[in-house]
């Protein structure tokens, strides 16, 4: 592989579709090793603009709209960093000789939960809970009967839990019906019914990919609200049956998507047994902590994969990371953190959003300890040490 520096007639460009704060960290490790940043976001100066040599607002559910950016650009790879993109106009990037990371039907049947669940469950024979899709009320209600309850109820196309809920009684789907339609951030035409899996944990398996080898990142806990990371930490403590089985649904569905990348694969667990629940064919937000616990981070591992370079990488120290969230509205946000956040084994990373919203993440707590449980309990203490004021 050789390498060049940004702005050159030779450099290796990446274009990022989706400019948050992995894309961020996407940026960051790209620019380290000499390529030429395009960032596109929807909304202007969002956090991978800030440290990307370009940057673009589309509306990135416009076809027209993302192919001519990429024309304009000729970027070597496209990274799509969020589910809500025109899938059609990947696929037409893709037959003009560009390289869609880690490709575009990876990118599709990732982006939409019936694809992947039926690709998952049916095609490469993975457990999974039990699932209906449905498109009308009617036939919600019958899907959450039939399953029985508690149920979860998700848009097959979101992100971060927008629109997710879990339904425990027959009273409450039709809140889930209208937070399913009303509060999606992509296409809430079908939803997925599915079983309640009472699991004893769940994680995150960070998967790298490149032409000859796949590596696993130790696995990663995580707690969740309302569908959306709150903690992660890492390595989440498993028994070896249960390992084994992790890594072979994580090698199963990343060579079964195909293509080069990090693969953020999450499963549910209880005992010796492992349910596939989602894939995401980028760095994951519950990955955020190997920005303090490894040697090389989802991020920077995510590059090395795209360029096909080793994957290699060490394990440094147990960690948690917590997601600091808004609780309110601001133009001009501004972080009160208190001198304890900054230890010699803790820091806190804004992510340099334009604007504040109540539930909106706008940074990240980590920590390093020597135990992932002294990690997390310090993670839970020192978030609350942070706030916005206006």
């Amino acid at each position: 592989m050789k390498l060049s520096t940004p702005l050159k007639s030779n450099s290796i460009k990446i274009m990022l579709l989706g400019s948050g704060e992995l894309g961020k960290e996407v940026a960051i490790e790209a620019n380290r090793l000499g390529c030429e940043v395009i960032a596109v976001d929807r909304y202007p100066n969002a956090p991978a603009h800030l440290v990307a040599q370009k940057s673009y607002v589309i509306d990135m559910k416009d076809k027209e709209q993302v192919l001519e950016v990429i024309r304009k650009e000729k970027p070597t790879y496209v990274l799509p960093e969020i589910e809500a993109i025109n899938i059609d106009a990947l696929f037409e990037a893709e037959k003009e000789g560009i390289h869609i990371i880690p490709n575009a039907e990876a990118v599709n049947k990732t982006m939409n939960r019936k694809n992947i669940r039926v690709f998952a469950a049916e095609t490469l024979g993975l457990k999974t809970s039990k699932y209906e899709f449905v498109s009308t009320y009617e036939d919600l209600k019958k899907a959450c009967d039939k399953l029985g309850y508690p149920v979860v109820v998700k848009p097959i196309m979101s992100s971060s839990g927008h629109g997710q809920s879990i339904v425990k009684s027959p009273e409450e789907v039709i809140n889930a019906w209208e937070s399913a339609k009303t509060d999606a951030r992509g296409n809430a035409d079908e939803l997925i019914v599915e079983e309640f899996i009472d699991f004893d944990y769940e994680i995150t398996l960070l998967t790298a990919k490149n032409d000859s080898e796949i590596v696993f990142c130790p696995p990663i806990g995580h707690i969740q609200k309302d569908g959306d990371y709150i903690f992660s930490w890492q390595e989440m403590r498993m028994n070896e049956t249960a390992l084994k089985e992790a890594e072979h649904i994580a090698k199963t569905i990343v060579e079964g998507l195909g293509g080069r990348g990090i693969f953020g694969v999450e499963m549910f667990v209880k005992g010796d047994e492992v349910y596939f629940s989602e894939v995401s064919p980028r760095p994951h937000d519950t990955g955020l902590v190997t920005l303090i616990t490894q040697s090389q981070s989802e991020f920077a591992l995510h590059i090395r994969a795209v360029l096909n370079l080793p994957l290699g990488f060490e394990f440094l120290t147990p960690g948690a990371s917590a997601a600091f969230k808004a609780d309110k509205d601001s133009y001009t946000p501004q972080f009160e953190i208190a001198p304890e956040v900054f230890s010699s084994n803790s820091r806190f990373i804004v992510f340099g959003k334009p604007e504040s919203h109540p539930g909106r993440r706008m940074g990240v707590l980590l920590v390093s300890s020597k135990t992932s449980k002294d990690a997390l309990e310090k993670a839970k203490l020192l978030i609350q040490k942070v706030k916005i004021s206006t």
